[in-house]
């Protein structure tokens, strides 16, 4: 009997469109004879639909014909299963599912939102718990966490968009400890949405100005020198894991940008071979050497420190983790963690010898394993402290609860 697989994507996310890329990918490469493909779409104002013709990357170009062909759906727990029911007066159950896979990016729906309902409800699921989605997504709760268990990271500040408009003076000299040049970033975004380089106190205004219309949360930090970015994929949980390859991003910007990373026209260098791509293939799309020219040392480091962040972040899954070098230095510095990479990092695992479909293979088993020692945990008692207990014993606590 095949494994019944919700896939979800979308959501209310400026990383809507990657998220419906990455996706289709994935859909697209599992393997059909084990696992019954279910496609369940979040539109952008929060709307859940399912039809087959959602795998077709062609039907997301007119966004208003999903709601009039698709079925608009609720996921919820019915007759001991986990049901995707219809909308409406006349509701029926459209399908049940055995686990939900989230290939989804950015605010609401990779930061740990989606995982929390479903870890509420209690169906399984792939990828990262609440926990290390939360973290995952957070630039400023990261990079102190990264911090504390002294992993090597750019000097870095955090701080509020309220505190920025009320004591924008305090604000930027904290900033300004740092020295120039800097990088600001909206703390919870990806694909490099809001992201801005300030040389000096004139462009840092404009990058705090751009980053506060994306989040409520900067960051701001250390801009390395003499930079190269590689960046490497971990598979696992926190007792196994596995490295793909390591690549070197290529970009003709000063950091690697939204446009190369999605907007097509991007070049592989793969086992010495330039590969062009014509149409954007999410992460895929973008310019990299595979594998990175690195000294073995070099290598070594940042397999190390991907391991480290992987662990400390109490990730699950496939993630990437993306590093910065400073050539000169010789120093590595870890960025961030993808809890849910772009395209699902599979293009990084080809050159260890396993396929797109392998992989999202291990993905799902991984959930499947990780869930069922879960289920074995203790989560709550049987005895009930509330038997016996009397209405005389709220007569004290009445006053507490008027208006």
């Amino acid at each position: 009997m095949k494994i019944k697989l919700g896939v979800i994507f979308g959501g209310e996310s400026v990383e809507h469109e990657v998220s419906i890329i990455s996706a289709v990918q994935a859909m697209n490469k599992l393997d059909e004879q084990k696992y019954e493909i279910i496609p369940i779409y979040i539109t952008k104002d929060r709307e859940w639909y399912t039809g087959e013709f959602l795998r077709d990357i062609e039907s997301y170009q007119d966004l208003s014909l999903i709601k009039k062909y698709a079925k608009n759906v609720v996921l919820y727990y019915k007759k001991g299963a986990f049901w995707l029911q219809s909308k409406g007066f006349f509701k029926r159950l459209i399908t049940d599912i055995d686990i939900i896979f989230p290939i989804t990016h950015g605010t609401n729906v990779e930061d740990g939102a989606l995982q929390g309902y479903f870890q509420t409800i209690g169906i399984p699921y792939v990828g990262p718990n609440v926990y290390s989605a939360v973290v995952g997504q957070d630039k400023a709760y990261m990079r102190d966490i990264f911090k504390a268990n002294e992993l090597s990271i750019p000097e870095y500040c955090w701080f509020y968009d309220s505190e920025y408009q009320n004591e924008p003076e305090k604000v930027m000299k904290k900033i300004e400890k740092i020295k120039y040049p800097v990088v600001v970033k909206p703390a919870t975004t990806g694909s490099s949405i809001g992201i801005g380089i300030a040389k000096n106190r004139e462009e840092l205004e404009k990058a705090i100005e751009d980053a506060i219309q994306y989040d409520s949360k900067i960051v701001v930090e250390k801009m390395i020198p003499n930079l190269k970015e590689v960046n490497i994929s971990v598979l696992g949980n926190h007792e196994n894991q596995e490295l793909s390859v390591i690549e070197e991003v290529l970009s003709s910007h000063e950091f690697l940008t939204y446009e190369d990373k999605y907007i097509g026209g991007g070049k592989s260098k793969v086992g010495g071979k330039l590969v062009s791509q014509k149409a954007s293939k999410g992460m895929a799309s973008a310019d990299r050497k595979i594998p990175a020219d690195l000294p073995k040392k070099i290598e070594e480091e940042v397999e190390n420190l991907a391991l480290q962040a992987f662990k400390v972040l109490g990730c699950t899954g496939n993630v990437r983790v993306d590093m910065l070098i400073d050539q000169k230095a010789k120093k590595v510095y870890v960025n961030e963690v993808n809890s849910i990479p772009g395209s699902l990092a599979f293009y990084l695992w080809d050159p260890r010898g396993k396929d797109y479909t392998e992989l999202l293979d291990d993905m799902i088993n991984i959930a499947i394993k990780d869930f069922k020692k879960k289920s074995a945990k203790t989560h709550s008692f049987d005895t009930n402290i509330l038997e016996g207990f009397s209405h005389n014993g709220l007569k004290g606590m009445k006053g507490k609860f008027r208006k």
